[in-house]
């Protein structure tokens, strides 16, 4: 289209003037009114230059803000939020530490475990400074609601609260201090009735498994469904329903530091879910059999026992692959993660393996760790572990009718029994407070897989047993 259609050609037309009306109270045509004249006093003058000045202060005063805004870099907001960090630091070690040398030397080798601890690499040596067990000052408690086997405990990262699921559709809510129950939570909530009958019908309900988020927000329970149920663990209320697998649930764990939820169960799949969503996020593919245990820390990957498949697989999730472990001569029923790099397996082979993810190879294994069994002369099951996280102390427990620790040696290619404690009946679940101060088991007349045996002894019941010290 040419330019002559957006264009006219030739000079444009002057508009019309517009016509002013005649009026004598104004005098001559066109010709307005001028406005009276107004005398300004001194006064006026003042008050009119204090408006302005204070226009002139609030506009500079605005106009710094949003130059300050305007110049602090992301890199500046890090530091200062480090200089603050530090501060708090400081703060709390000045408390612990009154010489300033020792303070100094406290703060920087707390930065060092805290950055160390963040890529995974973190080694403390604890095992040495244990010297035994308080056996004065064990505590066994017992509930009404918790009468059948006791299967699994939880503990808050905070070591405040303690969550215990049994052979029945009950879960405890405690507090570690008194060791009184403050809570409970009826894993039927949620569920519709025909659920609830259905699986009466197949089984006898049973919670099977456990996990607290770190910030201590979110309770899971797997309570021999193919459902995960989300709660909330401060007011105990139902937040949710996961539903996915196609098979009982058999364990589960938190992503450490984060609300990612990763879940095992018996379809032979591991799922992944984000509770910030309250949303499925992906499956994972690969065992052979049903998934025992899973467990994880900081980084992106989980790992699994395959029970009857007898391999352990260390799942990168960002990487998408996998990496396969082979050693146990039976069912692998237990993992547990010792650090990023090193974890612990055992099953009913009786055998504790000890791997560092490098190796394909176990780089130890112990067998025989809980002896053999009077009855048939078959080793004893490995039925519960714990590991204190980034220090070289573990915990197995079985029902040979003790709970026994374990020093791992350099470059955990050892291992050593440093000593142990007796408890009656099947330990079903172990876990150490985070300062290591005392660890506590899940005791109870049957193993929390089935009801092979029975020790008609044994007391289903929670065991907190504390753990002693060198002084330093």
């Amino acid at each position: 289209m040419s330019s002559s259609s957006f264009f006219l050609k030739g000079k444009p037309k002057s508009a019309k003037k517009r016509k002013m009306p005649l009026d004598s109270k104004f005098g001559k045509k066109n010709e307005l009114p001028k406005p009276p004249k107004v005398d300004q006093t001194e006064d006026d003058e003042e008050i009119h230059s204090s408006d302005e000045d204070e226009e002139n202060m609030a506009t500079e005063q605005f106009s710094e803000v949003e130059d300050e805004e305007i110049a602090e870099t992301p890199q500046d907001k890090r530091l200062k939020l480090a200089k603050l960090y530090l501060e708090e630091i400081e703060k709390e070690e000045k408390s612990r530490a009154e010489d300033r040398e020792l303070l100094e030397n406290n703060v920087s080798q707390r930065l060092t475990d805290e950055y160390l601890d963040s890529i995974g690499k973190l080694r403390r040596k604890v095992a040495e400074t244990y010297t035994g067990y308080d056996e004065k000052n064990i505590v066994q408690v017992k509930h009404k609601l918790h009468q059948l086997p006791v299967t699994c405990v939880c503990l808050t990262a905070d070591n405040k609260f303690l969550f215990t699921g049994n052979k029945s559709a009950i879960v405890l809510k405690w507090n570690c201090d008194s060791m009184k129950v403050i809570g409970n939570i009826d894993c039927n909530v949620g569920k519709s009735v025909d659920e609830i009958e259905n699986s009466k019908k197949k089984r006898r309900p049973q919670t099977y498994a456990l996990a607290v988020t770190t910030d201590g927000k979110f309770l899971a329970i797997g309570d021999m469904s193919p459902y995960i149920q989300i709660w909330c663990c401060e007011k105990l209320t139902h937040l949710q329903t996961f539903k996915g697998h196609r098979d009982i649930v058999t364990s589960l764990v938190f992503r450490k530091d984060t609300h990612d939820l990763y879940s095992a169960s018996r379809d032979r799949s591991v799922k992944i879910w984000s509770l910030d969503e309250m949303a499925y996020v992906e499956t994972l593919y690969g065992h052979q059999s049903a998934i025992t245990c899973i467990d994880a820390l900081s980084r992106e990957r989980a790992i699994t026992a395959g029970g009857s498949d007898r391999s352990v697989r260390i799942w990168k999730i960002v990487e998408e692959s996998q990496l396969v472990y082979n050693g146990h001569s039976g069912s692998i029923d237990i993992v547990k993660l010792i650090n990023e790099e090193n974890f612990i397996s055992a099953g009913d082979d009786g055998t504790l393996c000890l791997w560092s993810a490098m190796k394909k190879k176990a780089l130890c294994s112990k067998e025989l760790a809980h002896g053999k069994s009077d009855e048939n002369d078959q080793a004893n099951w490995i039925s519960a572990v714990a590991t204190l996280i980034n220090t070289d102390i573990i915990a197995s427990g079985s029902c040979d009718g003790v709970i026994r620790l374990w020093k791992l040696g350099e470059n955990y290619r050892e291992m050593s029994l440093l000593f142990e404690v007796p408890v009656r009946g099947f330990v079903n679940s172990l876990a150490f407070t985070n300062d290591g101060t005392k660890l506590i088991a899940a005791v109870g007349q049957e193993h929390r897989l089935g009801r092979w045996w029975r020790i008609k002894e044994a007391k289903n019941s929670i065991i907190v047993i504390p753990l002693l010290k060198k002084s330093s």
